[in-house]
């Protein structure tokens, strides 16, 4: 059975092995290894000769034979070896160069070794790397005292002494280097820098045969020996990442492929390597190797397992025959952590296949017993392991110093899962150098120290980079002292020299490239550096010594070292990520099958939560345990997702950051725990998604936010006695000499900032290194300084940027008298003195560069580029050169920009969050921030600066929400009040301009911008001029029209008595209903014109629903509603609406349709904040407290109940009995009168002592007026008579308290017409206190001081009553009448729905709408536009506006009437005959303090009025002053020279009659410049006098006066330009309107998606340092080189080509699922579900046009039909507005024809596992439904399920909301993050925009 067969197929290995059984068995195991050699070596006279089988070659005694390998061959050659031995022998006898191709591994260059080991050849070795230039390969320049050298390098070495020159790794080295040595190989020719020639030997020969060898000599020709051969060593390139050959390079070489050694070679080797282990075992194992190298594991994308650590592992498995065959090999091939989800299965397939499959069934080590040194064995510890109870004793390395016995450190506590991989570190320890993989913070680095110290060893530890080089790995230039160039060892040379542990931290950041430098020292332990020194292993070095007889002494002058034999290399490495690519940020698939074959892997994985605890207790004595509970709980919840948010989030909740925040709560428990968590997290700038996510999981956890106490506290700062307080902690104050170090800086001390830096200050007293991360300008800076200056700590500032390098953090390199020098950066200088290193924008510098202070921060070690090393023990420095002991006092403050767009910083957080303490700097809140620009501008407004805060704070909410991508800072906000400090003349509105004008040319944000001022009231864009102010109008004059007399006479029929009872009211409930609370977007109304109207805003209510109260108290407004019944209160400047539905509380009835009424009373203190309800016809009054949801019912009669069956429907046309009626002016006393229209009892509700006084009248009330507490006036029903009734202040237990009724007669001023008592006329409205005096002389023009009432009715503006209610004399009445009265007008048909209303007119409307402002001496109505004056108001040629109705305000005091017009409302409910029994226009009024109403329009807008004259002059005042005062007369310029001349007396010149401009002279009147006389701008003239001439000066008036005809051109190109496009897609215009409608609704996050995503495409474009160039700017790392005179020592900035072989970048791939089921359309119509998510899909279509090669979208629809209904497939997208609307038009039109049913849950699952299958870089499916699933009996559990099926694709579901809570229920039963319920359909866009940001477009 031919070997060739046994590799090429598996099931071939398969059968062999069943074979192999059968024949072993028979012929024992050594039957098995018969076999001939063919390497025979002869000795005769001539010298040695080497045969290989047929081929001879004759050994030549080597010149140098230190350089020769030793002890490569073995023994036993396998069969093949001899074969490649033989094929290179044949190509050496050839003189050809060959090339030796095959799979990564040591396996290549041992067979080239052993060839020369056996020729007996010197060897030149060079390994190839990307950084390898054409100097490291032909001549090097060095300078010897003051003089540059060429230095030969290998390949001119190799040539001209005859030696066999080895390159390994060419498909590492850049492309365009190699070919330097094309003409060597071919020619054996090359011109070498020196000017000498190196020629081939014949050509040489020749020449020497004619010419002597001085003469060559003089001619600089040197000979090439012909000895001299090249051996290439490479991976085949397509296959394995690299550069492909060059087609001239490869065409030079003889090429021979060494595969692994056949199934039957390698397996006698491994059974001679483990003799204790099964046969059967061995060949499984290989059998498996195979597999996985086979060309259908390669086809499945698995990398090739490394089959020559099989060796390594059989020794161990030979020691250890009882370990687990898949524990083994995971560590040779840790396929959980390099392959995806298949790759694991086809893997496991595999293992199960040869029964490997074992790690279930056998115990893996549990433990080390003990270490102790061995005593025969030099540099070797004795190990006892205990495994399965048994202890095994083994030997393995051990380092210089005594062991220790495991578990004995202070710092590091064992858990069972830490001594279990240290147990098994220790087994592979024995054999091979090892790498720890391991996310983040879960304790590599310590777990490394540990093992470390266990055995003895010292630690190197060297921090992998990202731009290392192969140079920073092994040697670097360096000058002597007397300016010689020499090659410096790095720190990895000493640790293999003096044999200590080297620790590479992060092998997941350096470039293959540059790491396959070191495969040579990890396999073969050899190593060659740059300056001609050799490393050997040990025993290949006691080898040579013993051949050569030399000393160390004699070998070192050769330069060649020995490796100490217990050197081992320990890495540690991040997880490699599945399918990363190097650009991606998610990370990259590092572990290749390169590496796989350097290192044997271990994983430590995260720790359980027992274990979390255990350590958590152990290092921290005192920590709260429940907190540590409930943290452990919350992370461990976290890791345990699949979820990728949730993974990311627990990744900065690592077990350093978990012992951070520990730590934390045992020094402070009373912090909140959930505060820690959003710290470490930095929740403060995660995506919106992360933070719902986190949010959500930190409830689920209950971990509750507690409220911060130090919200109320006062926050002091002081330092007293050299002691420091912020807050609640305290420290002694540092002493220092260095005083010009510490920061001094203007600050003013606000809340929020003082909070932080209480939390930096507890940080920093527990020893943490600080981070803080926040916004431009939020004052990070700020804050730090200040911290310092307090702390009285001297700082090192150190600012990063684009170019920072490893070298510029830690050195800088200068040259001096040829000596380079190097100057300490801050960072150096902090660690040497104790300061407080300051690293600003760490966010810029490239995180590859940072992340070297992550060793500086944890183990306080760093390597500089001179050589010293930073050491935090002093004890470990004693005794070594070149340290440099950190300070104690050092610490590191770093500032950062928050991670993401639009900062396109790199993510300082993602990559060192967790080892600095994080802190999250934000503006300051509104208090704080208010508070602070007091101090940087005490003279600007208070109301001007509350403008700002507020406005700001709008932009930045809309900054976190992604609406606007600028996030407005502090600082901006601080530059405007400075500039009105100084100048208080400019305008607000011109000064803002200052901050926004960056914005002024993108369209979108600056509307954005404008309508965020205006709605805060900055009048940005206003004039001075745009005042539109109501007509004032004048009004009648004012008459006295007749008296009141109130009848006291003893007459019992005038004066009766009234009896009154009193009983307790019953009170039922309470019940407690929701408080629903809602975001009030209060607009400013007076931003581009200042009017009577004030504020505005929108309640948020239902379409249908009718308004029918509003009233207010204090400054607080409540309206309610009556169908359904709500009520909602909101404050006249608050930020929430709340709102109460009242529909389950008020009792339903039989009678059809009950359309209730109800009226508000708000209650005074001590029930602030509570209202009672009162409904008209079931006369329910209800108690309600706004706070808690509260709600009573008060049974005001013992009857109340039945009553209520009897009522009609009051809205139906015949005419009904009356309703109940309150009375609600004293409300604010706690007590309420109520009255039934027609009946003869007066209930007065007193609310505080629960009681009813009921009094009975001996008339039928028509209406109630209370004109005072104790005097109120009556109407009878009938007659419209009017009666006092007069009560005793208290009601109660005293007799006397009998209520006296008066009548009242009503009589005219004679005025000769005989009218008697005919105007009796109706009250509207009675004011219920009294015109102060000034007022009511100003309403009478005459003096007079009385108690007074205003009173309105139907036939007047206003009458005043004199005197009424208190004085008995008959009162005056005095009126200013209306010319018609307004009862005779015809009712309103011009309301909003003038057409409806015709038919259902009855009966007068329930609301008055007429309230008296007392203090502006006002009365205020509200009219329909019908009952006004138009023509009055509007010139003849307007047209009067649309309006819900006028505002009539007539003014008492400058006796004027005018006409406020109140916009229409947006909607109208479709009741409208109910609306019109409301009021007789739309809208209610109600007043508002003492200058102003508040109006309510049946759409639910409030708008907030002033009516006052006073306040309306004053906002007059404030407004112009915001906007400033351009006056628009030109400025001058004005330059004050002194000319010199003497001044003569001032005179005024001669006037010139030309008035010709005259500048100086001292001639001219009305010059410039001049003196003497009078003019502008001289000096000494008697006045200024200014003739006219002007600096001539475009001003803004003429800039906005464009000629009329220019904009016209304009207007009539953009239609032009707009039809022809339409012509082009041949779309007609009506199409184009639709689209639009749709288009527009969501350009604004269109824009700010294609925005990021521009962006994002700019940062994955961004350029890269590429090295060796010869020009650009000087790369420091190659000064010394500049030195030595070499061209290519700069660098420049260029793109990078992406890396040869690594993966492509695949698009992401988003599936948006559309809803277009039925009830889509359905419902359509209430909320417009149907048309937003043809939105989102439109916006989905926009944002992402023209970025199909990033973004492969499709769209699918389901609905009844299926759940795939094709609209956009995915290579097909739309391109232009034609195809895109057509997409919408099919989803309409599906919607409305297709069956009913519901297929959300089918399409979900279909789509994820559809994109499953699919390549791409991420995978994104959206869901839009509406699903009501539990009314499909869909599980949401079920739902949930789907969603997260495939940790592949990110699911994510748009729910429309549904009916009640159904929606939210449904939201927190799925997963965070992933689900979102748009309750108002307005939201679909927006959430769909926040997906895009928060996660696609986190990592493009």
């Amino acid at each position: 059975m031919s070997s060739q067969m046994l590799c090429s197929r598996t099931a071939a290995a398969v059968a062999s092995r069943r074979v192999r059984s059968i024949v072993g068995a028979v012929l024992g195991r050594d039957g098995w290894m018969s076999r001939h050699h063919e390497v025979k070596l002869l000795n005769t006279s001539s010298g040695d000769t080497v045969k290989i089988g047929d081929l001879s070659y004759k050994l030549k005694t080597p010149r140098n034979s230190e350089l020769v390998p030793v002890k490569h061959l073995s023994d036993s050659l396998p069969q093949t070896v001899v074969q490649h031995l033989r094929w290179i022998m044949q190509k050496d006898l050839l003189g050809q160069d060959v090339f030796l191709i095959g799979p990564p591994g040591p396996l290549r260059r041992s067979i080239a070794m052993q060839y020369l080991e056996l020729t007996k050849r010197e060897v030149e070795y060079v390994s190839l790397s990307r950084d390898t230039t054409e100097t490291d390969l032909k001549q090097r320049r060095e300078i010897r005292s003051g003089t540059a050298f060429y230095i030969d390098q290998c390949a001119v070495r190799a040539a001209t002494q005859g030696r066999v020159l080895v390159l390994e790794g060419l498909e590492k080295a850049e492309r365009n280097v190699l070919p330097v040595l094309n003409n060597l190989l071919e020619n054996r020719e090359m011109q070498l820098e020196d000017g000498r020639f190196l020629m081939s030997a014949e050509r040489y020969d020749k020449l020497l045969q004619e010419h002597s060898k001085e003469e060559l000599d003089s001619w600089k020709i040197v000979r090439v020996s012909e000895d001299f051969r090249v051996i290439a060593l490479g991976l085949p390139v397509p296959k394995y990442k690299g550069n492909p050959l060059d087609p001239p390079l490869r065409s030079r070489f003889q090429a021979r492929d060494v595969y692994y050694l056949p199934f039957k070679d390698q397996l006698e080797l491994l059974y001679t390597v483990g003799p204790n282990i099964p046969a059967e075992r061995v060949s499984q194992l290989l059998s498996l190797a195979t597999t996985l190298c086979s060309q259908e594991s390669s086809n499945l994308g698995l990398p090739d397992f490394p089959v020559d650590n099989l060796l390594p592992a059989l020794h161990v498995l030979n020691a250890f025959p009882m370990l687990s065959s898949q524990q083994l090999v995971q560590r040779l091939y840790p396929y959980n952590s390099i392959l995806g989800k298949d790759g694991r299965s086809a893997v496991e397939g595999v293992l199960s296949r040869f029964e490997l499959l074992d790690g279930r069934r056998q115990p893996a080590p549990s433990a080390i017993v003990s270490v102790s040194r061995n005593k025969d064995l030099e540099g070797h510890a004795d190990v006892v392991l205990s495994v399965a109870n048994k202890d095994i004793t083994f030997q393995v390395p051990a380092g210089t110093k005594e062991p220790r016995p495991p578990n004995s450190s202070p710092t590091f506590i064992g858990t069972p899962s830490s001594s279990q991989l240290m147990a098994e570190m220790m087994q592979s320890h024995m054999v091979k150098d090892m790498c720890l993989i391991g996310a983040k913070g879960c304790g590599k680095s310590v777990i490394a120290r540990e093992f470390a110290e266990v055995l003895g060893y010292s630690i190197e530890p060297v921090m992998l980079y990202q731009d290392m080089t192969a140079r920073d790995l092994l040697q670097q230039r360096c000058t002597l002292p007397n300016g010689d160039t020499a090659w410096r060892p790095s720190p990895l040379v000493t640790a293999a020299r003096e044999g200590k542990l080297l620790l590479l931290d992060g092998v997941h950041r350096v470039n293959l490239g540059t790491l396959s430098v070191l495969s040579r020292l990890l396999h073969d332990r050899e190593l060659d550096l740059y300056d001609g020194t050799r490393l050997l292993r040990w025993d290949r070095y006691q080898e040579l010594k013993e051949q050569l007889q030399l000393s160390d002494q004699q070998l070192q002058e050769r330069s060649i070292f020995a490796i100490h034999p217990s050197f081992r290399v320990l890495a540690l490495a991040e997880p490699p990520v599945v399918g990363g690519s190097p650009s991606s940020s998610r990370g990259q698939q590092w572990l290749g099958p390169e590496l796989l074959t350097m290192f044997l892997y271990h994983s430590v994985s995260p720790m359980a939560r027992a274990e979390e605890t255990h350590l958590i207790q152990g290092l921290i004595r005192n920590v709260p345990n429940e907190a540590a509970e409930q943290l452990l709980h919350l992370t461990h919840s976290l890791r345990k997702t699949n979820d990728p948010t949730a993974q990311s989030l627990a990744s900065s909740l690592s077990t350093r950051q978990l012992l951070r925040i520990c730590r934390r709560l045992s020094q402070y428990p009373e912090e909140s725990l959930s505060r820690a968590v959003n710290k470490a997290c930095l929740s403060r700038f995660l995506p919106s998604l992360a933070r719902a996510s986190l949010e959500k999981s930190l409830s689920n956890c209950s971990i509750q936010d507690s409220p911060d106490p130090a919200e109320h506290t006062d926050f002091t700062c002081l330092v007293k006695d050299d002691v420091l307080t912020i807050g609640s902690v305290s420290t002694p104050v540092y002493q220092t000499a260095e005083k010009m170090k510490i920061p001094d800086v203007l600050f003013y001390d606000n809340l929020q900032h003082m909070m932080v830096m209480e939390d930096m200050l507890k940080d920093f007293l527990l020893g943490e290194h600080l981070l803080l991360v926040g916004n431009q300008g939020v004052g990070k800076n700020k804050i730090v300084d200040r911290f310092l200056h307090l702390l009285n700590r001297p700082r090192e500032y150190l600012q990063l940027h684009r170019d920072t390098t490893v070298q510029t953090l830690t050195l800088q390199p200068s040259v001096r008298d040829g000596i380079i020098m190097y100057e300490d950066s801050p960072l150096v200088k902090a660690v040497k003195t104790g300061h407080i290193l300051v690293i600003d924008e760490a966010d810029k510098a490239p995180t590859n560069v940072t992340c070297i202070l992550k060793t500086l921060v944890e183990s306080g070690e760093m390597i500089l580029a001179d050589g010293r090393r930073i050491i935090s023990d002093p004890r470990e420095a004693e005794g070594r050169p070149d340290t440099i002991v950190m300070h104690p006092d050092f610490r590191m403050l770093v500032l950062a920009n928050r991670p993401g767009f639009p900062f396109l910083g790199n993510d300082f957080f993602g990559a060192l969050g967790d080892i600095f303490s994080c802190h999250a700097v934000d503006n300051p809140k509104p208090q704080a921030e208010l508070a602070m620009l007091k101090q940087y501008g005490p003279d600007v407004p208070d109301a001007t600066l509350q403008k700002l805060v507020a406005a700001f704070g709008e932009l930045r909410s809309m900054a976190d929400q992604g609406t606007i991508t600028y996030p407005y800072s502090t600082r901006e906000v601080v530059n405007i009040v400075k500039h009105l400090q100084k100048f208080p003349g400019e305008g607000l509105a011109n000064v803002v301009r200052n901050v926004f004008d960056f914005d002024s040319y993108n369209k979108d944000t600056r509307e954005v911008l404008i309508e965020a001022l205006h709605k805060h009231g900055i009048p940005i864009g206003a004039k001075p001029s745009s005042v539109n102010l109501a007509k004032e109008l004048p009004l009648p004059e004012v008459k006295m029209t007749g008296y009141w007399t109130i009848n006291q006479t003893g007459n019992a029929r005038r004066k009766l008595l009234c009896p009154t009872e009193t009983r307790a009211v019953d009170i039922k409930g309470p019940v407690f209903l929701r408080v629903h609370s809602y975001p009030c977007s209060r607009q400013e109304s007076r931003a581009l014109s200042f009017s009577e109207e004030k504020a505005h805003w929108q309640l948020p209510m239902n379409e249908v629903n009718i308004i029918c109260d509003v009233t207010t108290k204090d400054d607080v407004v409540y309206v309610a509603t009556c169908n359904p019944v709500s009520l909602y209160s909101m404050k006249e400047r608050g930020e929430k609406i709340q709102c109460i539905e009242l529909y389950d509380v008020f009792p339903k009835t039989i009678s059809g349709t009950w359309q209730p009424f109800v009226t508000v009373a708000p209650l005074g203190s001590p029930l602030d904040g509570q209202v009672v309800l009162h409904e008209e016809q079931s006369n329910t009054v209800l108690h309600v407290d706004m706070e808690t949801g509260a709600v009573q019912r008060l049974m005001l009669s013992p009857d109340a109940d039945q009553s209520s069956t009897r009522a009609s429907n009051w809205w139906s046309s015949k005419e009904q009995q009356g309703g109940h009626k309150m009375c609600r002016d004293f409300s604010h006393k706690n007590w309420l009168l109520f009255y039934k229209e027609d009946g003869n009892q007066l209930d007065v509700l007193d609310v505080l002592e629960g009681q009813v006084h009921s009094i009975s009248l001996p008339i039928n009330l028509k209406s109630v007026f209370l004109a005072a507490e104790d005097r109120w006036l009556l109407q009878e029903t009938n007659t419209n008579k009017k009666f006092l009734l007069t009560k005793p202040m208290h009601m109660g237990a005293e007799e006397s308290g009998v209520c006296q009724l008066h009548s009242i007669s009503e009589d005219a001023v004679s005025s000769g017409h005989g009218v008697s008592s005919a105007e009796e006329s109706v009250p509207q409205m009675l004011s219920c206190e009294q015109l102060p005096n000034e007022n009511l002389s100003a309403a009478l023009d005459q003096k007079i001081v009385s108690p007074n009432r205003i009173l309105a009715d139907t036939g007047s503006f206003a009458r005043v009553v004199v005197g009424f209610p208190d004085l008995v004399s008959p009162n005056e009445v005095y009126s200013f009448k209306r010319p018609v009265d307004l009862s005779v007008m015809k009712r309103s048909e011009s309301g909003a729905n003038a057409f409806l209303r015709g038919g259902l007119q009855s009966g007068a409307p329930k609301r008055d709408n007429c309230v008296s402002l007392l203090s502006a001496n006002q009365v205020v109505r509200a009219l329909p536009p019908n009952r006004v004056p138009l023509k009055e108001i509007y010139p003849k040629e307007v047209t009067p506006p649309m309006t819900a109705a006028y505002l009539e305000v007539t003014d008492l005091n400058s006796k004027k009437v005018k006409y406020i017009p109140v916009p229409r409302s947006m909607t109208v409910s479709p009741y409208t005959s109910w609306l019109s029994k409301v009021s007789d226009s739309d809208v209610l009024l109600a007043d508002l303090g003492s200058g102003g109403v508040v109006t309510v329009d049946m759409g639910g807008y409030v708008r907030l009025w002033e009516t006052g004259l006073d306040t309306l002059q004053r906002s007059l005042m404030e407004w112009r002053n915001m906007i400033g005062t351009e006056d628009g007369r030109p400025l001058q310029i004005t330059i004050q020279k002194d000319s010199g001349l003497d001044v003569s007396a001032p005179k005024h010149g001669k006037v010139d009659a030309n008035n010709a401009p005259h500048v100086g002279g001292n001639q001219w009147a009305g010059g410039t410049g001049g003196r003497d006389t009078a003019g502008l701008g001289g000096k000494g003239g008697p006045y200024r006098l200014d003739a006219g001439h002007k600096v001539y000066q475009v001003s803004q008036e003429e800039k906005d006066a464009v000629p009329e005809e220019v904009r016209k051109a304009a207007r009539e190109m953009g239609e032009k330009a707009f039809k022809e496009r339409l012509k082009e897609i041949n779309m007609s215009e009506y199409d184009a309107a639709t689209y639009e409608r749709f288009s527009n609704a969501v350009s604004r996050q269109v824009q700010s998606l294609r925005i990021i995503l521009d962006s994002l495409q700019a940062k994955g474009k961004e350029r890269q340092w590429l090295k060796n160039q010869a020009l650009g700017e000087l790369d420091d790392a190659k000064i010394i080189d500049g030195l030595t005179g070499e061209k290519a020592i700069y660098k420049r900035r260029g793109e990078l080509d992406p890396e040869l072989g690594s993966p492509q970048q695949k698009p992401k791939r988003l599936r948006v699922l559309a809803d277009v089921s039925g009830s889509m359309y359905r419902f359509n119509g209430v909320d417009g579900r149907l048309e937003r998510s043809m939105e989102a899909v439109c916006m989905v279509m926009e944002a992402l046009e023209n970025y199909e090669h990033k973004f492969k979208y499709d769209i699918v629809g389901h609905s009844g039909d299926g759940c795939d209904i094709e609209l956009v497939r995915a290579d097909k997208s739309p391109k232009n507005n034609k195809e895109r609307l057509k997409v919408l038009k099919n989803m309409h039109a599906h919607a409305q024809f297709c069956m009913s049913g519901d297929f959300t849950l089918e399409g979900t699952d279909t789509s994820i596992k559809e994109l499953a299958r699919e390549e791409a870089d991420e995978h994104f499916v959206v869901v839009l439904s509406d699903a009501n699933l539990e009314r499909y009996g869909i599980r949401p559990e079920r739902f949930a399920q789907v969603l997260t099926s495939d940790p592949q694709v990110n699911a994510f579901a748009i729910f429309i909301g549904s009916l009640g809570d159904q929606a939210e229920r449904l939201q927190k039963t799925l997963p965070a993050g992933r689900s979102f319920v748009a309750m108002d359909t307005k939201q679909i866009p927006q959430i769909l925009q926040q997906i895009f940001t928060s996660t696609m477009l986190s990592s493009a």
